[in-house]
């Protein structure tokens, strides 16, 4: 009979993946399903929902640190570092939207199972920078933990890092401690209008190669941003410190043409509809999202429009491109073509039907000995295939 098993504790974690690898019965790890539909679907019957492990362990404001449940809403986490003038600075995105869920539904597990970030990763990092320790059920139903409590910690083996972006096919993360940072006094945006690809990812790349310590560096073209198209550079700090920086930013960008600024609540809002991928929102044709070298994305963007009715922006200074399949077709072979033809990256499909996502590769295909490695590593914390299978590659 299928079950969905409701754990409270970690012991309760514990022993739920134990009777599960004892039965050999398949797991789909779950917080509040935001992010159910990335990846492929779970080849499980039984779920184990982690969204009653909620609460705060402890948070220490001063020491910039914070340890909370796994299932703890992102939302109410981000909710009570801002009170006390902090901020996660990874920026976590929101699939939400995207996926035709509510936003402010994702869960501090779910965040670091899919290792996200948002606009601020080209200076913050991701995710996994900014774990500092957690405690999780292996796929064996044993409970361990790894890394610690303070900022500096490099004890044992970075296990925390490690586990982010394997959306919970190795482990069951049960609490989790993270870095906070002080939120900055004020934010502007800097903002460039009607430039095309190729110039606005050459005055994003230069910003990035400045001294104006961009925080975030993304391009709207007209056919997705409804306007001439934007180029946006995104300025945070100290009010006076963020007004030289744009400064310089005029001057080392003059021959772009001359921007306009955003002042603090509307440059908030605009990076949040970027974060969150709101322009290709509310439709149901296929997205993607490729990783390639900055300075490549337009050109992989002129490749594939060459090929197909495909509609698409720049986040990461160009590193990063939103692709929207306007015709409705997938597009998979063309994509990672083109993709090997700008000298390699990564292609994900984010948004499809669950039939699709079952009979393609959802995530870049690895190399055969990185692929050898990834069974291996699978292996070892979950010998049994139990956690979440099938959820990253076809039987593993």
């Amino acid at each position: 009979m299928d079950a969905t098993l409701k754990p409270r504790s970690a012991r309760d974690v514990e022993q739920a993946v134990g009777w599960a690898a004892a039965e050999e019965q398949p797991l789909e790890i779950r917080g509040q399903g935001s992010k159910r539909a990335l990846g492929r679907p779970v080849q499980a019957a039984h779920v184990l929902d982690l969204s009653g492990l909620t609460g705060v362990d402890s948070y220490e404001p001063a020491e910039l640190v914070l340890t909370v449940k796994a299932g703890t809403p992102i939302a109410e986490v981000e909710q009570l570092v801002d009170d006390n003038g902090q901020e996660l600075s990874f920026e976590p995105m929101d699939y939400g939207p995207l996926l035709g869920k509510d936003p402010g539904q994702g869960t501090v597990g779910g965040v670091l199972a899919a290792n996200l970030s948002g606009p601020r990763r080209i200076k913050a990092g991701a995710a996994r920078d900014h774990i500092l320790g957690m405690e999780a059920v292996s796929g064996r139903g044993g409970i361990f933990n790894s890394g610690g409590k303070v900022v500096k910690n490099v004890t044992g083996y970075d296990l925390p890092r490690a586990l982010c972006g394997s959306y919970g096919t190795l482990a069951v993360a049960t609490t989790v401690t993270l870095k906070v940072n002080p939120k900055p006094e004020t934010s502007a945006s800097f903002v460039l209008s009607g430039l095309g690809d190729d110039d606005a990812v050459a005055a994003l790349c230069r910003a990035m190669g400045s001294s104006a310590e961009v925080s975030g560096a993304a391009h709207l073209p007209a056919d997705v941003d409804g306007t001439p198209g934007r180029t946006l550079l995104r300025l945070e700090g100290f009010e006076t410190s963020v007004d030289y920086r744009f400064k310089t930013l005029e001057t080392l960008l003059a021959e772009f043409g001359t921007a306009d600024r955003l002042a603090a609540s509307e440059s908030e809002d605009l990076w949040r509809s970027i974060r969150d991928v709101r322009p290709f929102a509310g439709a149901s044709v296929p997205v993607w999202r490729v990783s390639v070298a900055p300075t490549q994305g337009p050109r992989l963007v002129a490749l594939l429009k060459a090929k197909m009715d495909v509609s698409a922006y720049y986040d990461w200074s160009g590193g990063l491109i939103w692709l929207s399949c306007a015709d409705g077709d997938l597009h998979d072979g063309d994509i990672r073509e083109a993709v090997a033809d700008v000298g390699g990256g990564h292609a994900t499909l984010v948004r499809a039907d669950a039939s699709v996502r079952s009979n393609v590769a959802v995530f870049q295909p690895q190399p055969a000995p990185l692929a050898a490695l990834s069974r291996r590593l699978k292996e070892q914390f979950d010998p049994k295939g139990i956690l979440n299978p099938g959820r990253m590659v076809s039987g593993v």
